[in-house]
C-alpha cells in the first residue's frame, strides 16, 4: 500500500476510536457528572386551634367550661353554679344584688364574636312558703349588665327575654388566654308591694364564642 494512503487512514480509524469510547462512557453512566441541589421538606403539617370558653365567678371558686357537657366536640354545656341575678331570696323593694363573673378564652384561638343570648321567657315561680298574688315579677326586677366601663343591658328581666332571640354583642372578643369581666345588678323595683313577696324570677343566659 502506498504511504500516503497509510497516513491518510490513520486520524480517521483514530477519530472513530476516540468517539466510541465517549458513546460507550454515557451508555454506562446515563448522562454527564455535574452539580447538583436539593431541598426535601419533611415536616408539612397543618393542624386546627381550640375555642373553649371558662366561666368563674368573681372568687373563682366556682368554673365552668364550655367542655363540661362532654368534650370539645360538643363544646356546650349547661352551668347551674353561677348565678348572675344573685341567688337572693330575701331582697326587698329598692334593693340591689350584685354578681360579678369572668368569661375567659382558655382555648388556643382567638375569638371573633363574643354574644349573650337571653331566654325567650322569664320565669315566675314561688319562692318558700309564703307567696304574693302579683303575677308580673318580672317586669319589676331590674337588670343593668355590664362589661368595664361598658352597658350591654339595662331594663326589666321581662324586656331581657323579650329582646330574644337576638343576641347582644359584646363589646370585646376575647383572644387566646384573655379574660371579660362582667358586672350583673339586679333591683327589685321600689314600687313593688305586699303582693311580689315570696317570689322568684328566673331567665337563662347563654354565651358564644365564635371564630
Amino acid at each position: 500500500m502506498p504511504k500516503n494512503k497509510r497516513r491518510r487512514f490513520a486520524p480517521v480509524a483514530l477519530g472513530a476510536g476516540v468517539l466510541g469510547a465517549v458513546l460507550l462512557s454515557l451508555s454506562l453512566t446515563g448522562t454527564m457528572s455535574g452539580f447538583v441541589a436539593s431541598i426535601t421538606n419533611s415536616t408539612n403539617t397543618a393542624a386546627t386551634g381550640a375555642l373553649v370558653m371558662q366561666e368563674q365567678n368573681s372568687g373563682a371558686t366556682v368554673t365552668c367550661l364550655s367542655t363540661d357537657g362532654g368534650t370539645v366536640s360538643t363544646n356546650a354545656a349547661t352551668c347551674a353554679t353561677i348565678n348572675k341575678f344573685g341567688g337572693s331570696t330575701t331582697m326587698t323593694p329598692g334593693n340591689t344584688v350584685t354578681t360579678p363573673i369572668t368569661i375567659k378564652n382558655i382555648g388556643t384561638v382567638a375569638a371573633t364574636t363574643f354574644t349573650l343570648t337571653p331566654g325567650a321567657t322569664c320565669t315566675q315561680t314561688n319562692s318558700g312558703t309564703q307567696n304574693g298574688t302579683a303575677a308580673d315579677l318580672c317586669a319589676k326586677m331590674n337588670v343593668v349588665i355590664t362589661s368595664g366601663a361598658t352597658t350591654v343591658f339595662s331594663g326589666t328581666l321581662a324586656s331581657l327575654a323579650g329582646a330574644a332571640p337576638a343576641a347582644f354583642t359584646m363589646p370585646t372578643a376575647p383572644a387566646a388566654g384573655v379574660s371579660v369581666p362582667f358586672s350583673f345588678a339586679v333591683t327589685l323595683a321600689s314600687t313593688a308591694g305586699n303582693s311580689y313577696q315570696g317570689l322568684q324570677a328566673s331567665l337563662p343566659l347563654t354565651w358564644a364564642f365564635s371564630s
